[in-house]
Order: C-alpha cells, then sequence, then structure tokens
C-alpha cells in the first residue's frame, strides 16, 4: 500500500470508517454551499462567463485532492489566479467571447503541464524565487485591484477595459452620479449578510445565504427589466447613427486585436527559429508596432463612442401597430404611452442589441456537464500563452502550498510540495479538457474545509459530487442572481486578503525585504491590467538584493573575550588580539559575487596589521566555495606565503573542504593549516611560534570542558 500511495495518494485514505465518512460528508457539503456561488463570481472575474466557474468546480476539485498530498486543501477557482488568467488574456481577445474562453481553457492545460513537469522533476523549490515580501506586496495590490473591479457591477455603472486600470477605476468613479440603486441596494444586502453572518452566526454558510436571498429578491421584484431591440426600431435618427457607430467601431477593435495577435505570434516564431534578424522580422515588427497604435486609436474611439451611448436613456412605446419603436427618453411621443421603465442600450451585436432598464443578473446558465474535449491547440497562441502560465503556476501553487503546509501544521501531517504540484497540475490539465480556467488552493475553502472537520481528501470528492449535482438540476435557480451579488462575494472574499502589517513587517525584519514588498506592490498596481508583469519585477528585485547582500558579507575582526571565546571587537572593544596573529570571521560563503569582498577584506588586514604573520579564517559560515572562490583563495595563499604570511582556515564544512580536495586547493594550503575549531587552530600557530609570542593574549585559555566556540 505504501508503494501504491507513492504514485496514488489517496490509497491512504482507505478503509474509511463511519465517523471519518461522516465528517468528510459534512466538510464537503459545507465547502459546496460556498464554492458554488464562489466560482460563478470567479469565473467573471477571469473574463469568463459565469457557469465556468461551475466547470472549474466540478473535476478539479476532486483530482487535486486524489493526487495532492494534502488532506485538507481546496481546490478550484480561487481570486488571484482567476485576475491573474484575464489580465494575461485580455490583449488577445475580448473578455467573455469565443476566442478567450478557447484561450483561458488552453491556458489552464498549459498551466496543467507545467506544474506536473515541476512535480514530476521535483523542482517545487523553484516557488523559492518568489520570496515571501514579493508574494506579500502582489497579494496585496491584486487584492485591491480585484476589489476595485467589482466597484462597477456594484454600483450598476459600466467599466472600460484598457490597458491601463488605474484610469478605467477612474473612469467608474466618474459615473457614481448614475448609480443604478436597485444593484447597489442588492450588493449593499449580500455584503450585510456575508458579514454580519460571519460576525454572529460564523458557522452559516454566509454567501449561501446571502445568494438565495438575493436571488429570491432580484425574481420576486423584476429586478433585470432587459428587453432586445433592433436598430429598425429606434425612431430618433441621430441614435441609430449612434448605435451603427459603435457597431462599427467594435467591429474594428475586434479586426486590430486579431491582426494584432497574429503578427506578435509570427514575431515570436521568427525570433525563435533565426539566428540572425531577417528583413522579414524587421518587417513584421514594425507591422506590429503598426498594429499597436492602432489598436490604441481603435479602442479610445470605442470607448468614447460607448460612453456617449451609455450616458443616453432611452424609452420604448407601442408603435400603433402592434410593434415597439424606441425613442430617446426626451423625444418620445406625448400622445404614446411608455411601458414604465428607462433603458441604456448595451451588448450591440449587429443589427441587435439589448436595452437595460433594471440590474444585471446572471441569466441562462446551461445545464448538463461541460463537455469533454481537446482544448484548441492553438500554435499561434501558445507562445504568448506561456509567460503567463509559468507566472499563474508558481503564484498559483504559492498560494495551495501555504495554506496545505499551514493546515497540515495543526493537524500534525505531513504535505510534499512535489506532490502537490502533481495534484495541481493534474487538476489543471483535467480542467482543461472540461472546460476550466485555471485553478489553485483556496486560503478560504481550504480554511473552511479543516474546520468542519474534514479527515481525508474524501470530502473534497464529496464537494465535487454537489458541484455536479448543482449542474444538473440546479442551474435554472441561478438565471436570477444579481451580477452585484456576484461582485460583493469577491470583494469580500478578498477583503481579509490585504494586509499592509506584513508589508511593515517585512520591512522591520529587513529593509531589502521591505523594498521588495513595496516595489512590487506599487509596480503591480501602475502595470494593472498586466499583473504578471508586476510580480516578474518584483522577483527581479528581490533576487538582485539578495546578490548585493551576498556580495558583501559581514566580516569581523576577533578578539579574546573574558571568558575564553572569540567575539567581533567592534561589537567588544577592548578585546585581547595579538601582533603575530589576525583572527577574522567571513561571515557568507564564498562565490562569483563576494569573492573580490574577501579578497579586499584579507588584504586589507595585512595592509593594518604589518607584523602579522599568521592570518586565521574562522569560517563557521562559509557554506559554499565555488570555482571562482576556489581561484582568489589559490591566489592568495601563493601571495601571502611570498609575504611570509600563512593563511590558516578553521571550522570549515564537508562541503567546502570537498572541493578544496578536488581542486588540490587542500594541498597548497596544507593539512597542517587547516583546523576544526578556532582554538585548536591558534593552539598551533602558538606553537609555531614559540617563546616570542608566549605573553599574548589571543592565546587559547586552557578548558577543562575542551575548545570553546566563537560568538558574534
Amino acid at each position: 500500500m505504501n508503494g501504491f500511495s507513492r504514485y496514488l495518494p489517496f490509497v491512504k485514505w482507505f478503509p474509511l470508517d463511519k465517523d471519518t465518512l461522516k465528517f468528510d460528508f459534512l466538510a464537503g457539503i459545507t465547502v459546496a454551499l460556498i464554492i458554488i456561488p464562489q466560482s460563478m463570481a470567479y469565473a467573471q472575474l477571469a473574463g469568463m462567463p459565469a457557469y465556468y466557474g461551475l466547470y472549474a468546480a466540478f473535476l478539479p476539485v476532486a483530482v487535486a485532492a486524489l493526487f495532492g498530498s494534502s488532506n485538507f486543501l481546496g481546490t478550484g477557482p480561487v481570486a488571484v489566479v482567476s485576475l491573474l488568467t484575464a489580465s494575461s488574456l485580455a490583449p488577445l481577445a475580448a473578455p467573455g467571447s469565443e476566442q478567450f474562453i478557447a484561450l483561458a481553457i488552453l491556458l489552464a492545460l498549459l498551466v496543467g503541464l507545467v506544474q506536473i513537469t515541476l512535480g514530476v522533476f521535483k523542482l517545487g523549490v523553484v516557488v523559492n524565487f518568489l520570496s515571501h515580501p514579493v508574494i506579500v506586496g502582489f497579494t496585496n495590490a491584486a487584492a485591491i485591484i480585484i476589489g476595485l473591479s467589482q466597484v462597477s457591477k456594484l454600483f450598476g455603472v459600466p467599466m472600460g477595459r484598457s490597458e491601463h486600470f488605474l484610469n478605467d477605476i477612474w473612469g467608474v468613479f466618474a459615473q457614481i452620479g448614475d448609480t443604478h440603486l436597485p444593484t447597489l441596494a442588492m450588493g449593499a444586502l449580500a455584503i450585510a449578510l456575508m458579514w454580519g453572518m460571519k460576525r454572529f452566526v460564523p458557522k452559516w454558510p454566509g454567501v449561501l445565504v446571502a445568494v438565495v436571498v438575493t436571488t429570491a429578491l432580484s425574481w420576486g421584484m423584476g429586478f433585470e427589466k432587459n428587453m432586445p431591440g433592433t436598430t429598425a426600431q429606434i425612431m430618433s435618427p441621430d441614435l441609430a447613427v449612434r448605435v451603427n457607430e459603435v457597431y462599427r467601431a467594435q467591429q474594428e477593435q475586434h479586426r486590430v486585436t486579431e491582426h494584432k495577435s497574429r503578427l506578435s505570434a509570427a514575431l515570436t516564431y521568427a525570433r525563435k527559429h533565426e539566428k540572425v534578424e531577417s528583413v522579414e522580422t524587421a518587417r513584421v515588427a514594425y507591422d506590429l508596432e503598426l498594429a499597436e497604435i492602432a489598436l490604441l486609436k481603435a479602442e479610445a474611439e470605442t470607448a468614447l463612442l460607448k460612453k456617449s451611448l451609455r450616458q443616453t436613456w432611452v424609452v420604448r412605446v407601442k408603435d400603433g401597430v402592434g410593434g415597439t419603436a424606441i425613442y430617446l427618453a426626451d423625444h418620445a411621443p406625448a400622445d404614446r404611452q411608455t411601458d414604465g421603465y428607462r433603458y441604456r442600450i448595451r451588448s450591440i451585436q449587429g443589427d441587435g442589441f439589448q436595452l437595460v432598464g433594471g440590474g444585471e443578473v446572471v441569466g441562462a446558465v446551461p445545464e448538463g456537464l461541460p463537455a469533454m474535449a481537446m482544448p484548441d491547440l492553438n500554435w499561434d497562441a501558445l507562445a504568448s500563452l506561456l509567460s503567463a502560465a509559468i507566472v499563474i503556476s508558481l503564484v498559483g501553487f504559492m498560494e495551495a502550498i501555504s495554506i496545505a503546509k499551514a493546515l497540515a501544521t495543526k493537524a500534525k501531517q505531513k504535505v510534499d510540495p512535489n506532490q502537490e504540484l502533481i495534484g495541481q497540475g493534474l487538476a489543471n490539465i483535467v480542467g482543461g479538457f472540461t472546460q476550466a480556467f485555471p485553478v489553485s488552493g483556496s486560503f478560504s475553502r481550504s480554511a473552511v474545509n479543516f474546520d468542519a472537520g474534514a479527515k481525508t481528501g474524501m470530502a473534497a470528492v464529496i464537494t465535487a459530487v454537489f458541484v455536479l449535482i448543482a449542474l444538473l438540476f440546479l442551474t435554472p435557480l441561478l438565471y436570477h442572481l444579481p451580477q452585484a451579488v456576484l461582485a460583493a462575494i469577491i470583494i469580500m472574499a478578498v477583503a481579509g486578503l490585504v494586509n499592509f502589517e506584513a508589508v511593515k513587517h517585512a520591512w522591520q525584519a529587513s529593509r531589502h525585504d521591505g523594498v521588495a514588498a513595496i516595489v512590487t506592490f506599487v509596480a503591480t498596481m501602475l502595470v494593472a491590467p498586466h499583473l504578471d508583469k508586476g510580480i516578474m519585477v518584483g522577483a527581479g528585485l528581490a533576487i538582485l538584493l539578495f546578490l548585493y547582500r551576498t556580495m558583501t558579507p559581514r566580516v569581523a575582526i576577533l578578539g579574546r573575550y573574558h571568558d575564553g571565546t572569540l567575539r567581533d571587537i567592534k561589537v567588544n572593544p577592548n578585546l585581547a588580539t595579538s601582533k603575530h596573529v589576525v583572527a577574522m570571521r567571513f561571515d557568507g560563503s564564498l562565490y562569483f559575487a563576494n569573492v573580490a569582498h574577501f579578497e579586499d577584506a584579507v588584504l586589507e588586514v595585512v595592509a593594518d596589521h604589518k607584523e602579522a604573520t599568521f592570518i586565521l579564517v574562522v569560517g563557521d559560515a562559509i557554506n559554499q566555495l565555488d570555482a571562482s572562490g576556489e581561484e582568489v583563495v589559490h591566489h592568495l595563499v601563493d601571495r601571502l606565503r611570498e609575504s611570509g604570511i600563512e593563511l590558516i582556515f578553521s571550522g570549515l564544512k564537508k562541503q567546502v573542504l570537498d572541493v578544496m580536495r578536488q581542486t588540490h586547493l587542500f594541498d597548497l594550503i596544507g593539512g597542517g593549516n587547516i583546523f576544526a575549531t578556532e582554538n585548536q587552530a591558534l593552539a598551533a600557530i602558538y606553537e609555531r611560534l614559540g617563546a616570542d609570542a608566549a605573553d599574548d593574549l589571543l592565546c587559547p585559555l586552557p578548558s577543562p570542558w575542551g575548545q570553546t566556540a566563537s560568538h558574534s
């Protein structure tokens, strides 16, 4: 069974006793009540129709539990990964379009392949390149961006989509005067219900209660009030012209977007396969720049026309022959009665559009299971998606493994990061074949799963079963669910991710870590919606700061303390030293980035202590010696020996000694100049010095307990 469990971790769940199954069943139901509405909200955050969230909450949830190592991790749609999905695909296709959906499904497959590759080759350590301060800065920025992205749905006003998220948000706040009050009321009610239940009755499924109450209200009051319309029904010539202009602008934007996507893929392919850039490649690059300029122009024109149309109210009246006519609200015939509502024109497609007179709802949700199909392998888009897939893989796994480890610690269990990568990878691959977008482990749902008493991953399988039941039988009940409620669910979910205290803590721990967190936060906010660029900036800065720190490790000149230990004379002045021997400690590994610093430190010691004939390097903190370090030490030993100075080492670790032996540096230094402890080294040095240094206070003190250790 142990052999099977290496490849089939779920084997360890069995046999399931009655009590375990009972706890797993209750936990599975509890998480299902949360994930069904939450997944629909996250689908829209990802730019997908809401019901695709249910697809992502079905098989990926079960597969991740079956093949992961955590008994409690709740996989499925999550806020940060959903937003990364939307931001990665928005430049390639219009959110919600067929092309966008196809790319999102393909992205799930790519994410899965990246994760399972990392897991199979045991490369889970690559997530360490995303340091904790970088994740803290990114998570705070992403949470704020996610929350702000839902404000338009909460107030019932449209939000533009451009290359500058902050400008889009500013446009939303500029429309606050046009707030649809029933929509705002629905969102506020949902937030009040979820907050109140979390505060006063935390065991109740607040998300589900908010969904049920607001959906019932929406159905009872006729919240939607949407009607279809055609340009033939418009009786105001100026309005008909504006509607046609918006449609043509949309078509032109779509055409330019596709043209840019093709050129981008062609340029990536050409540069990958050509060692020297050809004239044809240069022409494609030039055409791509022109396409980018044309797209910016098309987006600006479309946004301007849509803004003008959004500010226009229309009414519906009977045309006298049994049909319906549409007039500007201020130009309706006085002798005809309207239907009592005012509308805005949205979703223009050809000569048809939608008249929106109420709040937005989820609408029709297809019944049945997602289709099993191979994702559309668009080779032109693969190159564009690969970088996004890598970022989503790492960020998603970082989120999943952190909560998995936290819960495993509470339960006194073990989590295997590489097996968890395989579980998450298989979940995304299965999602790619079942119409899902990228998924990951959820903080909130995993905590709920644990608190609800889950004992094994069977709880997640039970959750997936209840999502299956919802897909088969309950989708008609979701038609009247207000979009504002989905926005409220997202806002409440990400509110807990905003944690500026963690940024402050990083700053207090290390100024460099604090800078990395702050720069990541600011960069992510500025480059939104391209969040992957923000986290790459943070990761790159963190690596550079790490290299900077290790380039100049601390060098301490040591003296004899009154208790016999060697200590830093800068920290403890007036320590006993010697004119014959200088003891120095190097607090870092010897590798290419800091070997020059080590060499300078030794030469400075030689210059400051002209009578010294022995320099002792206390190497307890040297964990690594690379080729550059070996070369520098080799030359130092030769040069100092020519000047009558011996370089002595103590406390070197096995891996450092192994390199010295393999490169014959050990033979050059001499076995008699390498010691296990600094006191052994000093005893040997003073034995060589003889009577000339008999009165040196640096000489080791005799101790009944053997050798003493050095302290900083």
